[in-house]
C-alpha cells in the first residue's frame, strides 16, 4: 500500500519517523456492555480468517487521550467501538482502568467492556474470537468497526492470527501460577535460552505462558511464535487504516500523573478493597492492572500512600514507553498522530475522521464498501 496521503492531516507520520521523533522514550522491551448470558468463549477457530475491511484502528498509549478522541471520531464517522484492553473485560474493575462511563456507552456503543467477572482469566485468544463476532455484528447493522486501545497484543492477534502455540490448559495454568517465579525462570533459561533472553521478568503473566506451551508441546516457546512474531501486524496491517496517537514525553507524563491523581479521587482504593472481598487475588491477569496490584501493596502494609501513587504513576509511565515501542516496532505499517498540547480532542477526531473518508475513498476502487461509505455519509 502507497503511504496515505497526509493532506488535511499534517501531523501524520510513519512509525520510522514517529520513532526518531520520540526514540528517547523507547525502552528494550520485549461485543458487549452487557453480560453474557453465556460463556462467550466462542468455539470459533483460533486463526479463522479475519477480514479488516473497513475497519478503523486507533492506538497509542495510555492518558494519551485516544479513548476521548475514539468517541468523537466514532459519532463523527457513525462507527461503533470494540476496546481493545486487557483490562476493561472485567466487571468491577471500573476506577483502575479508567474505564468509560454509562454516560459515554450510550453516546457510542461499546464492545469487550464488562465481558467477564474479574476473576476469569482473559486471553489474546479469547480477544480475538469475542473482536471479530463484535465486528461481524457491527457491519451487520451497517456501521463502522473501530477497534480502539492500547494492548499491543491484541492488535496483532486480530489481525494476524495466533499462530501455532496452543490455547490456555486452565489445570495447568492453575498449577503454574502457584510456583515461584524464579522456578519458572529456570526452567525457562534450561529448555529454552532465547525466550529466557528477551522474556520481560516483570511480568509473571508472560513467564508462565512461555513454560505453559513448552511443557504442553515439548517445544521452545521461540520456535512457536517466530513465525507470528516476525509477519507482525505490519503485514496485514499495510490493508488497514491504522493510526497511533502519541504526545511529547513531558505532555504525557504530565497526563499520567493527573489521571493517577484522579483515580485516587475517585475511590481507587475503596474499590480495590470490595474486589479483594471478592476474591481479586484469585485471578493473577487482574492483580497484574497497574494501580490495583499496588494498592494491595499499599493495604498489606509494605508501603505508605504517598509512596504508592509515586510508584503507580512511575510504572504507567514505563506501561505508556513500552506501548510507544510496541506500536513503533511491530506495527510499521501505522500512521502516528502527534497530538500537541492544548491541541483538543474534537480537532484531532475531525483531522482523523478526513483521514479515514480520504482512505476508504481510495480503498473504494478494491473494496465492495458501499455500506461503509453509506454509513460515512450519513455521519458526516
Amino acid at each position: 500500500m502507497n503511504p496515505p496521503s497526509q493532506a488535511g492531516t499534517p501531523h501524520l507520520m510513519s512509525a520510522e519517523a514517529a520513532g526518531k521523533a520520540s526514540s528517547h522514550l523507547a525502552t528494550p522491551c520485549a461485543p458487549c456492555s452487557a453480560p453474557p448470558a453465556a460463556d462467550p468463549r466462542s468455539s470459533q477457530p483460533r486463526d479463522s480468517e479475519f477480514d479488516s475491511a473497513g475497519c478503523a484502528f486507533l492506538g497509542g498509549p495510555t492518558a494519551s487521550g485516544k479513548s476521548e478522541i475514539a468517541l468523537l471520531f466514532a459519532e463523527q464517522t457513525g462507527a461503533e467501538i470494540v476496546t481493545v484492553d486487557s483490562m476493561q473485560v472485567y466487571r468491577g474493575l471500573d476506577v483502575g482502568t479508567d474505564k468509560p462511563s454509562a454516560e459515554v456507552r450510550t453516546r457510542v456503543a461499546h464492545h469487550l467492556i464488562d465481558v467477564f467477572d474479574f476473576q476469569t482469566p482473559f486471553s489474546a485468544n479469547d480477544f480475538r474470537r469475542l473482536a471479530i463476532e463484535a465486528i461481524q455484528a457491527i457491519r451487520s447493522r451497517g456501521r463502522i468497526p473501530l477497534l480502539a486501545g492500547g494492548t499491543g497484543l491484541y492488535f496483532k492477534a486480530l489481525i494476524e492470527g495466533l499462530g501455532a502455540a496452543p490455547g490456555a490448559s486452565p489445570e495447568l495454568r492453575r498449577d503454574l501460577e502457584r510456583q515461584p517465579i524464579d522456578r519458572l525462570l529456570e526452567e525457562l533459561q534450561a529448555r529454552d535460552p532465547e525466550t529466557y533472553g528477551k522474556i520481560d521478568r516483570r511480568n509473571p503473566r508472560r513467564i508462565i505462558r512461555a513454560v505453559e506451551v513448552i511443557r504442553m508441546t515439548g517445544r521452545p516457546f521461540s520456535a512457536q511464535r517466530s513465525a507470528w512474531v516476525r509477519g507482525g501486524p505490519g503485514r496485514k496491517a499495510e490493508a488497514c487504516w491504522f493510526r497511533v496517537i502519541a504526545r511529547k514525553p513531558e505532555d504525557l507524563k504530565k497526563r499520567i500523573d493527573e489521571r493517577v491523581d484522579r483515580m485516587f479521587r475517585e475511590g481507587l482504593i475503596e474499590e480495590t478493597e470490595r474486589r479483594l472481598a471478592e476474591g481479586l487475588r484469585g485471578n493473577p491477569t487482574a492483580m497484574q492492572a497497574i494501580g490495583y496490584r499496588q494498592v494491595v501493596e499499599y493495604l498489606d502494609g509494605q508501603r505508605s500512600l504517598a509512596e504508592t501513587v509515586r510508584r503507580i504513576k512511575t510504572r504507567t509511565w514505563q506501561y505508556a514507553r513500552r506501548q510507544l515501542t510496541w506500536f513503533r516496532r511491530q506495527a510499521p505499517a501505522a500512521r502516528w498522530r502527534r497530538v500537541e498540547p492544548g491541541e483538543s480532542a474534537g480537532a484531532v477526531a475531525a483531522d482523523l475522521a478526513r483521514d479515514y473518508r480520504d482512505f476508504m475513498a481510495r480503498k473504494s476502487l478494491d473494496l465492495d464498501c458501499s455500506h461503509i461509505c453509506e454509513s460515512l455519509g450519513t455521519a458526516s
